[in-house]
């Protein structure tokens, strides 16, 4: 598969304004308006993926073209930032979004709730209606995977797929219990510096510190994920936090039951951001109540 992947595999980068929010979506594959796209060409099936907190599509990059490799270049596999984690670079066109006509103003876009309904505005908007999907969430993002699962039945989702999922208590998880003093009680006293120490670097300095971060954690530099070293995005990826601590509590086992062939978790044997009793996703004892099923 390593030959396959390093073959050259089209990523497009767009920033699309999505609920008034600057969005960043990368689209590995040929097909980058599958609205307008009309021909025999177009695939009938989106694998979408939804990252965690904070929400760097470049991150995803390697992962999206393995995916796309893996299933023979048959299927686009798209990117999406969550609102308010990425801001389009200097010079860089923002399009804007056709609107859903039957959508409500987005109350709290930057918080839990927010992030869902913005993810739900692209796929409505961005994404033909017959087009089938595979919803694939990464940590906070299964738990907004099921949110759509449970929002949105009207959407032809096919399968959603859970990686290293969050979705309850992640409060008491072992890093649940270091950032949630630290992100609801501290947060506000990390504001004032991180806007003093990080918007005066210029972007050449915000460019180099981005290089050896990625280098650091093995990660290729197609796409510079300046956003890491950005305020404002730093500030709303603190303040989803700070939400994912206080309200992923209980685990949504109603939709989990309805959708059971729909989210298969996966991860390894201890995740960090699970809670103790649930010892990541190989969980003895994490049974879905009123069925036979093991998550």
């Amino acid at each position: 598969m390593d030959s396959e992947i390093k073959e050259e595999i089209p990523v497009h980068e767009e920033f699309i304004l999505c609920c008034g929010v600057e969005t960043q979506v990368l689209k590995c594959g040929p097909w980058t308006d599958l609205i307008n796209n009309q021909s025999g060409t177009r695939p009938k099936l989106l694998i979408f993926i939804i990252p965690g907190n904070p929400g760097f599509s470049p991150l995803y990059v390697p992962f999206a073209k393995a995916l796309y490799s893996t299933t023979k270049r048959r299927f686009p596999v798209w990117i999406i930032s969550h609102a308010g984690h990425a801001l389009a670079p200097r010079g860089k066109k923002v399009l804007k979004s056709s609107e859903d006509p039957n959508a409500e103003e987005i109350k709290d876009i930057y918080g839990l709730h927010g992030q869902v309904e913005h993810k739900l505005a692209f796929l409505r908007t961005q994404v033909p209606k017959e087009m089938k999907l595979v919803v694939i969430g990464h940590s906070i993002g299964s738990y907004f995977s099921l949110e759509i699962l449970k929002h949105a039945p009207e959407l032809p989702v096919i399968h959603s797929i859970l990686l290293f999922p969050t979705i309850e208590r992640i409060s008491e998880s072992p890093k649940g219990k270091f950032a949630t003093p630290l992100l609801c009680w501290l947060r506000y006293a990390l504001y004032v510096p991180c806007y003093l120490l990080l918007k005066p670097w210029p972007e050449k300095i915000k460019s180099l510190m981005t290089r050896m971060v990625l280098q650091m954690m093995d990660i290729p530099r197609e796409f510079l994920c300046l956003n890491m070293f950005e305020p404002f995005c730093l500030v709303n990826a603190a303040y989803l936090g700070s939400q994912e601590m206080r309200e992923v509590v209980k685990r949504d086992n109603e939709t989990i039951k309805e959708h059971l062939p729909k989210p298969p978790p996966a991860g390894e044997k201890r995740h960090p951001w699970a809670p103790p009793s649930l010892g990541g996703v190989e969980l003895e004892g994490w049974a879905v109540p009123g069925t036979t099923y093991d998550l």
